[in-house]
């Protein structure tokens, strides 16, 4: 490969920032992980592959869940990316899935590693010129493992993407009077039936959120549990989430997919709305209350980028309180506690 005298200065440099991203930190008291890749500068429209390495220096064994950690696809969003300094669109589904069972775990041993190569370009938007940084964040969430991350982001410079590469955003779908509702995936009548209770259910539960923030001119119970220390902008920030909910819900044309045969509730691509997939456990929950049907379709709304934006850093109410105590911007950014206070299961005031 021949660089021109910038390349071979970039080359150069991204080589040092290399070395320092792949050194991990040494701590015997938390899990290391590290990045790295075959070379720092990558021409043309070829994939990007990073190597990714979860070591256990401690004396006792940890265990992680499965969607922490990369596999034959990538199952949430476990990487960081920017692209000269700007965050890039993460392409995946985002999945609100159930409570984790023995199964949905990996034991890794005391001393033992684990290796992973992970191809970015199917799930992350890679598709333009500039310098990327990258960091593994899988590990940021879901678990109770302490974990060493490197301190410096893994760097790479793409170059030459042809402009056949670009991915062009998902168009915006037009906003109809009333909204409307249609099924793809075999929904039986039975279950556009169900759909169509759960849409009303969801519509209501956005609707007296955003009564209850209208109302939140000082903190309230029901909302230091869900998004953590009252402030005048956090409380704008949630405002603001289930408005576009609401809109969305009221207006925009709504898909509801049923072909999803695993055991989440559901998941959405959230740079593809307003298609929500629906899957097995969704059928056994209640209409309304904890983790219900109309709350999951308020959960999946969220993930929406047009929407909110929001990821999955924590499921379930235990984890969704603790996560508003520890850390309330990222409790505004977590789906379960938007779904959590719009259910209100048990009341709060």
């Amino acid at each position: 490969m021949t660089f021109t005298p910038l390349g071979r200065y970039l080359a150069t440099l991204c080589a040092g920032l290399l070395l320092a991203a792949s050194a991990s930190a040494q701590s015997q008291d938390a899990l290391n992980t590290q990045l790295s890749a075959p070379q720092p500068v990558l021409t043309g429209d070829v994939d990007v592959t990073v190597h990714l390495t979860v070591h256990n220096p401690t004396r006792q064994p940890m265990r992680l869940l499965t969607w922490q950690l990369p596999g034959q696809k990538l199952p949430s969003p476990l990487f960081a990316i920017t692209r000269d300094g700007q965050p890039v669109d993460y392409l995946g589904p985002l999945v609100k899935r159930t409570p984790p069972q023995d199964k949905d775990y990996v034991r890794l041993e005391p001393g033992a590693t684990l290796s992973y190569d992970v191809e970015l370009t199917g799930t992350y938007d890679l598709s333009r010129d500039g310098r990327y940084d990258i960091r593994y964040i899988g590990l940021d969430s879901h678990t109770a493992a302490k974990v060493s991350v490197d301190a410096a982001p893994l760097t790479l410079w793409l170059q030459g993407r042809s402009a056949r590469y670009v991915r062009s955003p998902a168009p915006l779908p037009q906003a109809t009077t009333g909204g409307s509702i249609s099924f793809t995936g075999n929904c039986s009548a039975a279950r556009q039936t169900t759909l169509t209770d759960a849409v009303a259910a969801a519509t209501h539960y956005t609707n007296e959120s955003l009564n209850h923030l209208g109302s939140t001119r000082s903190p309230t119970e029901r909302y230091i549990t869900w998004f953590g220390a009252f402030s005048v902008a956090n409380r704008k920030t949630a405002t603001q989430h289930y408005e576009a909910a609401l809109e969305a819900f009221r207006n925009r044309p709504l898909t509801l997919d049923c072909s999803c045969t695993d055991s989440y509730y559901a998941y959405v691509y959230p740079s593809q709305p307003y298609k929500i997939y629906l899957c097995n456990a969704f059928w056994a929950a209640p209409m309304t209350g904890t983790d219900s049907k109309g709350g999951t379709l308020v959960h999946e709304m969220m993930h929406f980028t047009v929407v909110a934006g929001t990821n999955d850093w924590a499921y379930g109410q235990a984890a969704a309180r603790a996560l508003a105590i520890s850390n309330p911007t990222r409790a505004l950014n977590n789906s379960d506690n938007h779904e959590y206070l719009a259910e209100n299961t048990p009341p709060l005031p």
